[in-house]
């Protein structure tokens, strides 16, 4: 997910060198800039009042007063390449690339009085969480935390880009108390990191092009940016549950069309299609248009609304077409949960409880297999959201994706180890559900590439509902990858490239365990029928030429009795 670096209100603050008001911010957010007159700054540390800065070019490390950006300080480095900086509360520590070793300084006296030779290919980043050294090995995509006497290796976790189909390197390490903060100056992103796990819990793009070097001030975030030369304030913290980005005005147009090939007559056919709402990810601008007129609305069990269409006495040759278009604003959507500020399941509404607990025929909750992988997942864990997490992790960990034959149980998928994104759904929502933790779907129309672009393929997720942040997007099938930021952009967040239309738990009044639209038909006769169901993608802003109703093309055989 490419999240934009600045937005006009900071843009103007990085100009004016200021500051960006309280009800502006967001994680990522920059709060203050400084200039540096420096050639080459890297690595970053905060001794607790004021800001390190490691220089390449000039071997040196200088002490920069936070509030003005002047130097307080040099102090010559211990090598002649130092790259990664951190604070230990009465030392400094400087990585140096060329001798691979990490060097102890004393400020106070400016002597080196530790020098540490690590066993990694290309240390760059460093940092310290409180009792130990945490180096970023750009070579081996690996997070290494470390004993500062020995160098021995408490835990290594794999880098935020490992394994991505984009190259990564990690350069810059901070510790808040509690989570590390990585930099990657190739993905220009900043990571948040869980340091037991490895997993990303969220992230936003680096303030400039090259984020050399990173450290927290006990509030905010601090990165320094090789190529601008510039010291950079960041907010890390979101008041409000998400942030939105990158909108893009959309017409969509969704079709359900059926051909009658005969012999027989199809005497009733009754489509529904279900209605897009305003979402976190989407806005409507319009009223949705129909054609033709709908014979009603409904709504399903779930509160999902629908457009009812009903069609009679199609002979055979003849087609009918259901059509609806939304004209839309879809944005890319965020969450930036705080694990601890995430309530108890004790804390779930009532409501949300009888309805997304549930059992239901795909999901088969009292099946002894479900059962005991729900309680293999979640272990003794009972934080919702690192429920969510490690359920998500178990469903990716013993599935891979596949289309294969028709949507299975859970039980059957989960066993079999392979399925659709419906299926990877419908396990993923067995498992919450079996743990207590409330589950349900979404379906959606998607963008294929290009804005202007067509879908028949549909995507569809998960959604967990969190006390204290309500539904949150977890997309199980679309985030199966090795890569931990790939993971992450599926986990808490959506891409600018869906449309929502249908929200549900399963067996819907009109849709059954379908999403977007479906139909039922009644025939005289043997008939055999030919369905369509397509979203064409339109730029606003743009002018095509959209296809005629009952222009099918590429119809899938339903045989009838």
């Amino acid at each position: 997910m490419t999240i934009p670096r600045q937005l006009a209100v900071v843009v103007l603050a990085l100009v004016l060198g200021g500051t960006v008001s309280s009800a502006e911010r967001r994680p990522g957010e920059v709060l203050a800039s400084l200039p540096l007159n420096l050639a080459t700054p890297t690595g970053l540390a905060w001794d607790g009042s004021s800001l390190w800065v490691a220089d390449y070019d000039t071997a040196a490390l200088y002490k920069v007063d936070p509030a003005t950006g002047r130097r307080l300080e040099t102090l010559q480095a211990p090598g002649y390449a130092p790259l990664g900086l951190t604070w230990d509360g009465g030392r400094l520590w400087c990585l140096d690339a060329a001798e691979k070793t990490v060097f102890a300084l004393d400020p106070k006296t400016r002597r080196t009085v530790r020098a540490l030779a690590l066993d990694t290919d290309a240390p760059e980043g460093l940092g310290w969480d409180g009792a130990a050294l945490w180096v970023a090995d750009a070579r081996s995509g690996l997070l290494v935390r470390l004993d500062q006497e020995d160098g021995t290796t408490f835990r290594s976790l794999p880098c935020p880009t490992a394994a991505s189909p984009r190259k990564g390197q990690e350069v810059g390490v901070a510790w808040d108390g509690k989570w590390l903060w990585i930099a990657d100056r190739m993905t220009d992103r900043i990571y948040q990191v869980d340091p037991e796990s490895g997993w990303i819990l969220g992230f936003f793009d680096s303030p400039g092009p090259y984020p050399a070097g990173l450290a927290w001030d006990g509030v905010h975030l601090w990165c320094v940016d090789y190529e601008t030369r510039t010291l950079y304030r960041l907010a890390a913290r979101s008041a409000a549950p998400y942030v939105t980005y990158d909108p893009k005005r959309e017409r969509v147009v969704y079709e359900e069309a059926w051909r009658n090939t005969g012999p027989g007559t199809v005497e009733t056919l009754d489509v529904y299609i279900a209605l897009p709402q305003d979402l976190p990810n989407q806005t409507l601008e319009k009223a949705p248009v129909f054609e033709p007129a709908p014979a009603g609305f409904v709504t399903d069990q779930w509160g999902q609304r629908f457009a009812h269409f009903l069609f009679s006495d199609v002979k055979a040759g003849g087609e009918v077409a259901a059509r609806m278009t939304v004209e839309a604003t879809v944005k890319r959507v965020r969450w930036f949960i705080a694990p601890a500020s995430v309530g108890g399941l004790g804390e779930i509404p009532e409501a949300v409880r009888r309805a997304y607990l549930a059992d239901a025929s795909k999901l088969a909750l009292g099946d002894p297999f479900i059962r005991a992988a729900s309680k293999e997942a979640v272990g003794a864990e009972t934080n919702p959201y690192w429920m969510a997490q490690r359920i998500n992790r178990y469903v990716q960990d013993r599935m891979h994706y596949e289309l294969a034959g028709g949507w299975n149980v859970a039980p059957v998928v989960l066993k079999r180890g392979s399925g659709s994104c419906s299926e990877y759904s419908f396990v993923m929502i067995a498992l919450c559900r079996a743990a207590g933790l409330p589950a349900r779907y979404a379906g959606s129309v998607v963008i294929r590439g290009d804005d202007a672009s067509r879908d028949d393929v549909f995507h569809r997720w998960v959604e967990v509902y969190l006390p204290n942040y309500g539904w949150v997007p977890v997309d199980p099938s679309g985030g199966d990858s090795p890569s931990p930021e790939e993971q992450a952009k599926y986990f808490a967040g959506l891409d600018n490239r869906f449309l929502i239309t249908t929200l549900g738990g399963g067996e819907s009044t009109y849709l059954g365990w379908d999403y977007n639209s479906s139909a039922a038909w009644t025939a005289e006769g043997r008939v055999k029928l030919m369905q369509r169901k397509a979203g064409e993608w339109f730029p606003v802003g743009k002018t095509y030429a959209p296809r005629a109703a009952g222009e099918l093309g590429g119809l899938t055989c339903k045989p009838g009795g």
